[in-house]
């Protein structure tokens, strides 16, 4: 029995995804992320025994729709119109999207596969669909196979393949449902490793600090700039910021431009399929274009721009607004000098260094800074996914190759499971029934030494751990903050943002008559409606004139009730 994969793409950097699986008598490409599909037009890469068949596979399995798992598929189509193209309903009206402008943007040549139903596309060849969150119609691929042309096996051979997931929620996507896949027990799972081992706080509480961050920026008078994916990011930020109580009923503008508008207008297309929530938010108003409802949502045109003033936006130059547009936009098509002070947040991609705002600052408006939104399972969802299905073999694709070794070498799963990282090129040969051994992973570790003098500790390590592109990051600041967790010590970088606001929340002392010792100030907010500064962020050494001191007996025996209090004039989040 042939069971291997033979990838042509891992997801390294910007490389897309696109591996060939063979399996008995079949060869199954899963994904086409590749910006050049001429790999796949040679056929005898994969052996002399294939070198006479035209097609380079049996059929292609498309899990969702982002350009990293897509983009080559309509390339794929035309040199092989006959090669048969699979994906969920969602997915196939989503696919378009990445070929925006091209003539051939309306071709169909995806067809749709049920969800949780098996389908026989070959024979003794089942795939069945499970949602997987991340994306509406991303899906996790179940292929069975039993054989075929007389063949007889005692059991069936099972791969499954996830493309990227989420096991918690998101604003328009349901997350993955693990009790769905829980005992499918696979002898092959392959899956994405993008954020490594990190572990995330949860997505809730990350978008909560975005939507923070930006309401501070629209206060301080800066509009504020999301340079975003078509797809996914896009839609979800422009559905926090409706949504979020700390913009609801804001007079504020939201401006939509480039393809994540056009992301917007294929979601609507899509509507019946988004969960029951955002279903029935869509009931009561607009999903996305909206200028009745505070904020305003409004798709960006060039022709509102007044040419006859220096060709800028006067909307955009009278208050701040907030405008989210594709990821490699000309950002001086908003941010003109006679536009305000503008703040530009670019998400960040774990295990890569975070984007650069030098090159695009040009003047003292312009202010770079990063944010962090899961869209992937961090360690504990992977981990947790990986123990539930119980596979024999684990291949994890997609992410930086440091973070995918990363969690080949931890020992919960090194010493359960055949783990493998490949690299584009590289054979990856799948017995099945062998024990478990240790993946054949380097493991960078670094030994150092550890000094105390005059009441200073100093640990020095070897400068080869700065050839680790994490090094950048984790220096980013030059200081650490250490902590016992059990017997071990753990080191971790202190970035430029939490730098920031640690120093805007700094202890004070409980003598002087200032906000952090004010019975008002929750949540680096005052909450006096007579203080000039109700509903602001203010800092803990601020002062107003209706001060009124928090007693220690009430700071340290009723800050919980206070917590949970209701302030007039505050709601909770919609």
């Amino acid at each position: 029995m042939v069971l291997e994969i033979l990838p042509y793409g891992v997801g390294h950097a910007d490389e897309g995804i696109c591996l060939l699986l063979r399996i008995g008598p079949y060869r199954i490409l899963l994904d086409c992320g590749l910006e050049n599909i001429d790999l796949l037009k040679h056929p005898e890469l994969e052996g002399a025994e294939n070198a006479t068949n035209p097609l380079p596979a049996d059929l292609v399995l498309c899990s969702h729709a982002h350009p990293d798992h897509a983009r080559g598929l309509l390339a794929l189509h035309q040199s092989f119109p006959e090669l048969p193209i699979y994906g969920t309903e969602v997915t196939c009206e989503l696919l378009p999207l990445n070929w925006l402008g091209e003539e051939a943007q309306t071709q169909v040549f995806c067809m749709a596969l049920p969800w949780r139903k098996p389908v026989e596309l070959l024979e003794g060849l089942t795939v069945e669909l499970f949602r997987c969150g991340h994306l509406p119609g991303a899906a996790a691929i179940l292929l069975t196979y039993r054989g075929s042309g007389g063949e007889n096996f005692p059991h069936p051979l099972s791969i499954l393949y996830t493309g990227d997931f989420l096991l918690s929620n998101s604003r328009l996507v349901e997350g993955l449902p693990l009790e769905e896949l829980r005992g499918l027990q696979p002898q092959v799972l392959i899956l994405e490793g993008s954020y490594g081992t990190s572990r995330l706080q949860r997505r809730r509480v990350l978008e909560n600090q975005l939507a923070e961050r930006i309401y501070q920026a629209i206060a301080s008078g800066n509009s504020v700039l999301l340079p975003t994916p078509a797809l996914g990011m896009g839609q979800e930020l422009l559905i926090l910021l409706r949504s979020h109580h700390q913009f609801t009923g804001r007079d504020l503008d939201i401006w939509v431009d480039g393809k994540v508008a056009a992301g917007c207008d294929a979601y609507l297309e899509i509507l019946p399929q988004l969960p029951a929530s955002v279903q029935n938010f869509a009931r009561h108003q607009p999903l996305f274009w909206d200028e009745r409802v505070r904020p305003r949502v409004r798709r960006f045109r060039t022709e509102n721009y007044n040419v006859g003033d220096n060709d800028t936006n006067p909307l955009l130059g009278t208050t701040p607004a907030i405008v989210l547009t594709d990821t490699n936009a000309d950002i001086s098509r908003y941010c003109q000098p006679n536009t305000g002070p503008w703040l530009i947040l670019l998400p960040e991609k774990p295990g890569f260094p975070r984007p650069d705002g030098n090159s695009i600052i040009k003047n003292a408006n312009l202010q770079v800074e990063t944010y962090l939104l899961s869209e992937h399972a961090d360690a504990s969802g992977t981990t947790q996914l990986v123990h539930n299905l119980r596979p024999q073999h684990v291949i994890f694709i997609h992410g930086s190759p440091n973070y995918l070794a990363d969690l080949a070498n931890l020992d919960e799963l090194r010493s359960r499971y055949h783990l493998h990282t490949p690299t584009a090129g590289t054979l990856v040969e799948l017995p099945i029934g062998d024990t478990p051994i240790l993946a054949d992973i380097a493991d960078a570790t670094y030994e150092g030494e550890l000094t105390e003098e005059s009441g200073v500790v100093t640990i020095t390590i070897p400068e080869e751990i700065g050839n680790d592109p994490r090094w950048k990051n984790f220096a980013d600041t030059g200081l650490v903050q250490a902590r016992w967790q059990g017997e071990e010590l753990v080191l971790r970088g202190i970035s430029q943002r939490e730098l920031l606001t640690q120093g805007s929340d700094a202890r004070v002392s409980p003598e002087y008559s200032c906000c952090g010792n004010c019975l008002y100030y929750r949540g680096m907010r005052c909450w006096h409606q007579a203080s000039p500064l109700f509903g602001f962020k203010v800092t803990t050494e601020g002062y107003c004139p209706v001060f009124e001191r928090a007693t220690p007996r009430f700071m340290e025996s009723d800050a919980t009730n206070l917590e949970n209090t209701d302030f007039p004039g505050t709601t909770g989040e919609g």
